[in-house]
């Protein structure tokens, strides 16, 4: 590493579009650092062991109070985390602050075709005929779960407070 940092970065595999193995793991190994994939539900495990010394994940959207929309998935590890005494980072560019949405309560979450789960990237179909399928493609992470929020502009800490100045 450039500045002489030791570092192991735990990749979850974000199902079920995979975007952890196929996006992430791809970038922080191509920038010289170590990756580990694990699969998205394996985190719990990992951070038991007291492997991680910080979760760092990005971000869709930001809401004033800090509670934070991201990849499905991302509020669990957050949970997680915090149960493990590790602190959660989020790291976004300023712009996924959306100063006029109060809490996670007021933002949508995308709802994806059952397909990615039962059939996208298997030979054939691996659930039941007729099984219903819920598929959010984001989750709201707490504000409390966040330890800071880091943008271009700044770091920011718990109570967060992105009022839109009119």
């Amino acid at each position: 590493m450039r500045k002489g940092y030791d570092i192991t970065v735990y990749v979850c595999e974000t199902r079920p579009l995979l975007q952890g193995s196929r996006l992430t793991a791809y970038e922080l190994m191509k920038a010289g650092i170590r990756t580990v994939l694990i699969c998205d539900n394996m985190a719990a495990s990992i951070l038991s062991k007291g492997e991680v010394s910080l979760l760092v994940t990005g971000c869709d959207r930001i809401a004033s109070n800090g509670d934070t929309a991201n990849k499905v998935g991302t509020s669990s590890v957050s949970i997680c985390a915090n149960y493990y005494g590790v602190p959660h980072v989020v790291v976004g560019p300023d712009s996924t602050i959306d100063r006029k949405c109060e809490t996670g309560n007021n933002i949508n979450i995308e709802y994806r075709e059952g397909y990615e789960i039962t059939d996208m990237w298997f030979n054939r179909k691996i659930a039941p005929d007729k099984i219903k399928i819920s598929n959010p493609a984001f989750d709201i992470t707490s504000s409390k779960l966040i330890a800071a929020i880091i943008t271009e502009n700044g770091v920011y800490r718990y109570p967060y407070n992105f009022i839109q100045n009119d």
